[in-house]
């Protein structure tokens, strides 16, 4: 007997599964040929519009994107997954008014909805980021009234909770959150540093304390205990630090920066062009510690060769999307450029040292792996001059260097036309972030 041939409904809900499947673990190529597939195969399909509207907006496309989503949502106005995605869109790229109303509106459409508590809760971050704090706040607890245990409303009351200076009330919902999720790493740390930038030091210190207690090995909170106390600092942030903090927001990490005013790729890019004059595609470019391939595209217009390395696949895998690297390597930076002796034109990199404190060793790696008369580039953050010591470790988790232990480190290491220029590299807090732009050329 001849085998059934699946309902029009089952394979609709096949081919669907397979492309969300794809976009959530970023295959974005099979993602998009999946979804065009389907488009083909039921015109006008609303779920395919609306996740090929979110495909378009991590691909870049943001405007495209969102008129997909919009388009989807005239077919099925009580979409409550659909209302929440196009806020996502809309809140990444910095569209905050209409964010609310994306939100809002999907509340709206199924208020008894649990899946209308995402976007309460996300309606929650958006008034934090404009410093809504009570609006923030209701927006947790309807969100909390719907879903008792949706862990992101809990760390996001707490940050509600604290904005409006209420401590106690805020580490309890924290606690909440913990007690609910002990391994969410990004909000679990993202609350206490908010204790950090409200100067409670004694009190983040507790909660990386209890967070090594259940977990001991774990690297976010070895790191940052560190840098909380100002005391026992290591030499350098870890391998396992550096992957595992990285790997959880790599999807949003673009976005991220862009609210921070991010500066540091164009940076060196401008540097590159000071020292190597006009793009010609004649250098062979290494960009290490490339994240997701920000300096990338800046890069090529130089680069005869360009090749990149990370420690994280999250960061990689954007890296690679991005189609302009002619190799990516997942390692470590030091060991990378060990690797390769006398291989390149220009080392550049990013706001990565900023992980190391001690910089002797990259910076005798960037030198083995230059060519004679071959440029070093980079970006870190910058101790202010009343600071005598050569690098401190910073409650962000990040290093800042002093200009005196730079050049000297530079030109122990046989390397002249040591540059360093005073530079803002991004928004923290809503305080610039000081840091060097520093070019020095191998001999």
């Amino acid at each position: 007997m001849a085998a059934r041939k699946p309902s029009h409904a089952k394979a609709l809900h096949d081919a669907l599964r397979q492309a969300i499947g794809a976009l959530r673990e970023e295959r974005l190529d099979e993602a998009e040929l999946a979804l065009s597939d389907l488009l083909r195969r039921w015109p006008g399909q609303p779920d395919a519009l609306h996740f090929l509207g979110v495909l378009r907006h991590v691909q870049g496309r943001t405007s495209e994107g969102v008129a997909l989503i919009r388009q989807a949502l005239q077919q099925v106005p009580g979409h409550v997954g659909a209302w929440n995605n196009l806020g996502n869109v809309l809140l990444e790229s910095q569209q905050l008014t209409e964010a609310i109303d994306a939100y809002r509106s999907g509340v709206a459409a199924a208020p008894t909805d649990p899946a209308a508590a995402d976007a309460l809760s996300n309606l929650a971050v958006v008034h934090r980021k404009l410093l809504q704090w009570r609006e923030s706040e209701a927006a947790c607890r309807e969100a909390l009234a719907l879903r008792p245990d949706f862990v992101e409303a809990w760390y996001n009351l707490s940050l509600a909770l604290m904005g409006q200076g209420k401590l106690h009330d805020g580490l309890l919902a924290n606690s909440k959150a913990i007690t609910l999720s002990p391994r969410h790493l990004q909000a679990r740390e993202q609350v206490i540093r908010a204790l950090m930038l409200q100067g409670e030091r004694e009190q983040a210190a507790l909660l990386y304390r209890e967070w090594l207690a259940e977990d001991p090995d774990n690297p976010v909170a070895r790191h940052q205990l560190a840098a909380c106390l100002n005391e026992n600092q290591p030499e350098r942030a870890s391998d396992a630090y550096i992957e595992l903090m990285f790997d959880s927001f790599a999807g949003s990490f673009d976005a991220k920066l862009e609210k921070l005013g991010y500066r540091a790729p164009q940076l060196v890019v401008d540097a590159l062009r000071q020292v190597a004059g006009a793009p010609q595609a004649a250098l062979d470019i290494v960009d290490v510690g490339c994240g997701t391939g920000l300096c990338g595209p800046l890069l090529r217009p130089w680069a005869r060769r360009l090749a990149g390395c990370d420690l994280s696949v999250g960061m990689l895998r954007q890296a690679r999307s991005r189609g302009v690297y002619d190799q990516l390597h997942k390692a470590e930076l030091v060991y990378y450029m060990d690797t390769q002796p006398a291989q390149f034109d220009a080392v550049v990199s990013a706001d990565t040292l900023c992980y190391f404190g001690a910089l002797q060793a990259p910076v005798a790696a960037a030198k083995r792996c230059l060519r004679s008369g071959g440029w070093l580039i980079f970006t870190v953050e910058a101790l202010p001059d009343r600071d005598a010591t050569p690098h401190r470790l910073q409650a962000s988790g990040r290093y800042s260097h002093g200009s005196a232990y730079l050049r000297a480190t530079l030109t122990d290491a046989g390397f002249h036309e040591v540059e360093l220029r005073a530079e803002v590299l991004r928004q923290e807090a809503s305080l610039p972030v000081a840091g060097w732009l520093v070019t020095a050329r191998r001999e």
